[in-house]
């Protein structure tokens, strides 16, 4: 079992735009790419955690299935239309994937 965890940066003041941006992709976006079945949380930093980090978690019981999760998402018009729209509200280079197994 893996944890893949997505994490980005909202600008000063934009946070809970991203949050709402990132309530929507799940909703329209990720659903199309059976989000549903990994588990999906969104969190943010509050204690001992930059207050403006933003995370996604998913939970995949095989770096196959993060790939074909990935494969769905960049057939997507959609995702790559969102992705543009949630730019001006990040902070450029904060984007970071880590994938860590889960120990049972």
């Amino acid at each position: 079992m893996f944890s893949a965890r997505w994490q980005i940066d909202a600008k000063f003041g934009h946070k809970q735009t991203v949050l709402e941006m990132m309530q929507q992709w799940e909703r329209e976006i990720g659903s199309q790419a059976s989000i549903e079945d990994l588990k999906f949380q969104i969190m943010t930093g509050s204690i001992g955690a930059r207050e403006a980090t933003i995370e996604t978690h998913h939970q995949v019981e095989s770096l196959a299935r993060l790939e074909e999760f990935f494969a769905k998402i960049s057939k997507i018009d959609a995702h790559a239309k969102w992705g543009k729209s949630l730019e001006p509200f990040v902070v450029s280079g904060s984007s970071l994937w880590q994938i860590f197994r889960v120990v049972e």
